[in-house]
Parts: structure tokens; sequence; C-alpha cells
């Protein structure tokens, strides 16, 4: 604030300039924002569809989609195979998920544990799950046992990486509070071990399901019977490229709201935190 004074005239007060602060980030999150994307998406391939733009031979448009759609829903083929396929998935990530939680537990508490373990883990991490499928099958055959431990492989890597570094990131003073209390082995577990580990397992448990989801779409076209895969297989035969589509939206849906649940768990479960994306 500057005053203004000369002889004979009133002095004038005189504001300093107000400077609004430009806010740092990526600003407020916008409502329905995820959907913004494949809202966009589907308006581009309709209007490709529309105006001829995508040969309907190499994409079918998305109301014929839709049509196909209510045609397998009708006869109960989707349901049926979409029941089989979320079996495998669910099946496969729920021991992908405990598999990794008991590594990363083993070699993230003690070092012994992450001589042995580490090391091989890291070099599964290196070689893709579906580059083992030949191995795979010559050990299980092509039956359900082979297609659930491909996805188990799929899931435990990302659940073992992100939970073993999250309990290797906890801050040291918690465990020096935890000695200093007299806290058992047990309780440390519980209280700071777990606590400690939850943003990485959560964050792991993201990739983990997407990882489910690509894996199930590889082993479900090798001598499946049922499932979105061998539906999907079963229509590249044909040549039924409308079915294909709707196999490949099925499981973008799926991973997509597969997603949505665990970063809805994320946001509940670290409601504590306060990051950038708060």
């Amino acid at each position: 604030m500057t005053v203004t004074s000369l002889p004979g005239v009133r002095p004038v007060t005189r504001s300093a300039p107000v400077v609004r602060r430009r806010r740092l980030g990526p600003g407020k999150p916008i409502k329905f924002g995820a959907a913004i994307g494949p809202i966009l998406l589907l308006v581009g391939w309709s209007i490709g569809s529309a105006t001829g733009w995508i040969d309907q031979r190499v994409l079918s448009a998305p109301w014929t989609v839709v049509t196909t759609a209510g045609e397998l829903i009708s006869d109960g083929r989707l349901q049926s195979n979409l029941w089989t396929s979320s079996q495998r998935a669910l099946v496969g990530l729920g021991l992908g998920i405990v598999l990794g939680v008991a590594l990363a537990l083993i070699s993230g508490l003690s070092r012994l544990g992450e001589a042995i373990l580490d090391g091989p883990i890291q070099i599964k991490r290196a070689i893709p799950s579906l580059a083992l499928l030949p191995l795979l099958i010559l050990w299980l055959g092509i039956g359900e046992s082979m297609k659930v431990v491909t996805i188990l492989l799929g899931v435990f890597v990302p659940i073992y990486l992100h939970t073993h570094n999250g309990l290797r990131t906890i801050d040291s003073r918690y465990v020096e509070l935890a000695q200093t209390v007299g806290l058992s082995q047990r309780e440390f577990i519980r209280r700071v071990v777990l606590p400690g580990a939850l943003p990485g397992f959560l964050l792991g448990l993201r990739f983990a399901v997407t990882g489910a989801w690509l894996s199930l779409v590889v082993v479900e076209q090798i001598n499946a019977t049922s499932g979105i895969g061998y539906m999907m297989e079963l229509a590249r035969t044909y040549g039924q490229t409308d079915i294909i589509i709707v196999g490949l939206v099925l499981y973008g849906i799926l991973g997509l709201l597969s997603d949505g649940a665990v970063r809805l768990i994320q946001r509940r479960a670290l409601s504590w935190r306060r990051t950038l994306a708060s």
C-alpha cells in the first residue's frame, strides 16, 4: 500500500495490486472424467463407420456390434462364456495375490528370504508369462490347470514387486518406535508392516488385475471349449468380425471396471494420504 501526499492535496491511498498465484498441480478432479476418453473413442468410431472411412469388413460399426451383442445375450452364449472367463480370471487372480503377498513378506522381512527369492523372481519378471506357455503345456497339458497357472504367473509378479517395495520403503523411525515400545513380531507386522505396505500392494493390485485379463485373452484361445477368448477364436474361423469386436469390448469393459474397483478401494483405504491427485 502506498500513500501519495502533495501540498494542499488530500493524501491518496493506493492499494497494492493483488497478485493471484497460479495453482500448481493437475487441478480439481473432473466429474466423470474417466468416461471422457472412451466416449470420444466411441464418437470417432461411429463417425468413421457412418462416413465410410472405416471398412466394415475390417472393423464393424458400433451399432452392428450392439446388435450382435444383443443376439449373443438372447441365446445365452455371452453369459455362459463370460461366467467361464470370470471364474478363470478370479481363481488365477486370487492365487496370484496370495502367492505374491506371501513371497513379498518373506523377502521383505528377511535378508535370507530376499537372497533366496528376489533373484529368481526378478528373472521371472524379465520373462513374459506367455513365453512360458509351451513349457506349461508340456507340464500341465492344455486343460484348466495350465490356464489358471498362466494367469497366476501374470499376477503374482506385480503384487510381489510393489508389496516388497512398500515394505522396504517403510520409514525406519516407525521400526525404531516399535522396538522402543516393545511390540512383538506379530504386532509389528499388524501395526507397522501391513499398513506401511498397503499403498504398494494396492498399486500392484491394479497391475495384477490388468495382467489377469491380458493372460486370459491368450490362454482362452488355446484348446478352450468355452470362454470369451474361445468365442472370439471361433468367430475368427468364420470371419465374424462383429463377434470379435464384442469380445474385445467386453474384455475392455471388464478391465476398466476391475481397475475402477481397485482404485475405489485405494481411495477408501488410503483416504488419510494427501497426494497430488487429492
